[in-house]
């Protein structure tokens, strides 16, 4: 299962951030997708509090239109919202202590917990600050890989512009795991 973070939805929901265009598409993938997806429960509280906070100055989103956005998102057949389960609390802890953390970085621990205990196979988000969690394999969807076909240039996505990858352990194949054993 897929997760979304927090700056995926801000950027689909806002017209003028400078992701929204594939933003959406990656949203609208996942919707049309057969497959479930999630949403950790901090990555709505944290996007309802941006969006009709000050970040956006006098642009703000309204918050009965940010409340609207997220009950369609949710409402989805195949989305799945993703919460705190029994043992939550030693799986957080761990993820701190193992990456000294403190202050705001504990939001990511706490996404990165909630992603493991779920079995998320791959949480999608702009934000590199979750390489901190080796147990969390993370994928920046806005940049595609040597893998994907290249999005549309004519759309508003920019390489160049193109939010930050994160880098993570791709799966050994049998083939890198006897080379590996040959070195």
């Amino acid at each position: 299962m897929i997760a979304l973070d927090t700056n995926l939805i801000v950027y689909a929901h806002r017209p003028d951030t400078p992701f929204h265009a594939a933003a959406a598409r990656v949203l609208e993938q996942l919707a049309e997708s057969p497959y479930s997806w999630a949403i950790p429960w901090p990555c709505v509280h944290e996007f309802l509090s941006v969006v009709t906070g000050p970040a956006f100055g006098k642009a703000a989103t309204p918050l009965a239109v940010a409340l609207e956005a997220i009950r369609q998102i949710v409402a989805h057949p195949r989305c799945v919202t993703l919460a705190e389960t029994e043992g939550h609390f030693e799986l957080l802890a761990a993820l701190c202590q193992r990456a000294n953390l403190h202050g705001g970085a504990i939001h990511d621990a706490r996404i990165a917990a909630l992603c493991i205990s779920h079995g998320v196979e791959e949480l999608w988000s702009c934000d590199r600050d979750f390489q901190r969690f080796p147990d969390v394999r993370v994928r920046n969807p806005l940049i595609p890989s040597v893998h994907e076909p290249l999005p549309d240039t004519t759309s508003a996505y920019s390489p160049k512009a193109a939010p930050h990858r994160t880098r993570h352990r791709a799966m050994p194949t049998q083939t890198s795991q006897a080379a590996h054993r040959r070195r």
